[in-house]
């Protein structure tokens, strides 16, 4: 039985997500703004942000598989302490006289390349240390780590750009890497280690990973539907940036960034404070439907009130659908290979994203210079096709009765262990 006092644990595991979060989303922003006034193409922007995701996943199979083979704290820890060597490699170019895009591409992807070990192990060690009842809070918490990037970051960020330049905000983001390796070490310290398995190769493990998504057809659909969702998804992350710096500035977006993710501030505290208590399927394909249409809106005018209402709208839905889709693929997982489970899921979900970033921005670019309408307008345009589709999408997510099955058979199990225990 697992111990009370881990989910103080997972507090702790969690705080350092959270900066760590804070302080990439201040990259991340810096970097975006830097490249927007160096070259004015969303397709140069778009191009870091592939780079600075495409070998995490391309490595997150692998990561996984690493995940249930050693000490998953201690792989958080590398992988969290040697990304910074990415964002240092850029800082000190900036400071012998300006960085390149190119030098900018290969810091980002070293970056990359380390936090590949970091997500299958964290999330792995999400169900190391809580009880099933605790995943819908976590997963709350989760969502409102990793919006930490969107909340504070860029009001901060923007704040920050207003009174020095970009290399302080990296400066901050490595300091935020040893926090959060720190935690890390308390928590694995706590909690002991994990030991090598010897009894399968590790392409073994690879295929293990892919037989237990394959076990249920609806976990497989779920993770289809989900590269689906992050395809259209990701062409609103890459795109909202030049959308609104084509008629405002860096200040201004920073402000508008953090209006619109507290939406999923909301949603996340509420998620995190009481979690969901059923109706998963149906909360899934509701957020995800929503959020569509919000998307749509956002690219509607060229003014920054309703874009900041339409965007609050729009992750104010994120949080929802995270959740649910997180426990729908959790609560079907056995433990023991949730490491490689999520290794291969993180693949094959995320490969939407770098359709995405792919291109978004050059057809932002294309229809911006087609329609003599500029990058901004571009963007909108891209953004509100991607809504209409993403609510699409998400509507045949109630179809499938092997998804609504994963859902009937949790509560099938969990009566059955209540039953139980009552005698």
């Amino acid at each position: 039985m697992k111990a009370k006092d881990n989910f103080r644990k997972f507090m702790l595991l969690w705080t350092g997500e959270l900066i760590s979060s804070i302080g990439g989303g201040l990259t991340a922003f810096g970097l975006g703004v830097y490249i927007f006034r160096l070259t004015g193409s969303a397709a140069d922007m778009a191009l870091v942000t592939l780079l600075g995701f495409l070998p995490t996943l391309l490595l997150s199979v692998p990561a996984g598989v690493l995940a249930d083979r050693y000490d998953r704290r201690l792989l958080m820890m590398i992988g969290d302490g040697c990304s910074a060597l990415g964002i240092l490699f850029i800082l000190v170019c900036m400071m012998s006289g300006g960085a390149s895009l190119a030098q900018i591409c290969i810091g980002v992807s070293v970056s990359a390349v380390f936090s590949a070990l970091l997500e299958p192990s964290f999330r792995a060690t999400i169900t190391d240390l809580l009880t099933e009842e605790e995943y819908s809070r976590a997963s709350g918490l989760v969502s409102l780590a990793g919006s930490a990037r969107y909340l504070f970051s860029p009001v901060i960020a923007g704040f920050l750009l207003a009174v020095s330049d970009v290399k302080l905000l990296l400066v901050i983001d490595i300091c935020t890497f040893f926090l959060t390796v720190i935690s890390a070490a308390v928590v694995r310290k706590g909690i002991g280690s994990r030991t090598a398995e010897k009894n399968e190769t590790f392409l073994q493990s690879i295929k293990e990973g892919w037989r237990v998504l394959c076990e249920k057809k609806g976990v497989l659909i779920l993770v289809a539907v989900s590269s689906g969702i992050t395809l259209f998804m990701g062409m609103f992350q890459v795109l909202a940036e030049p959308l609104i710096l084509s008629f405002s500035d860096a200040k201004t977006l920073g402000a508008a960034e953090t209006i619109c993710a507290c939406g999923m501030l909301v949603s996340g505290a509420v998620l995190g404070a009481r979690g969901l208590k059923g109706h998963y399927v149906r909360t899934l394909a509701l957020a995800l439907m929503l959020a569509g249409l919000f998307m749509f809106g956002f690219g509607l005018f060229e003014n920054i009130i309703p874009i900041c209402l339409f965007g609050f709208l729009f992750f104010m839905m994120l949080p929802f659908a995270n959740n649910s889709l997180d426990y729908l693929i959790r609560t079907n997982i056995p433990d023991e290979v949730q490491g490689r489970a999520w290794g291969m899921i993180g693949f094959l979900s995320q490969l939407g994203y770098v359709a995405a970033y792919a291109v978004s921005g050059a057809a932002a670019d294309l229809l911006g210079k087609a329609g003599n309408r500029g990058v901004g307008r571009g963007s909108a345009l891209v953004i509100m096709i991607a809504g209409v589709l993403l609510t699409v999408t998400a509507a045949a997510v109630l179809l499938p009765e092997s998804i609504r099955q994963l859902e009937k058979q949790n509560i099938e199990n969990r009566i059955g262990s209540e039953a139980m225990e009552e005698t």
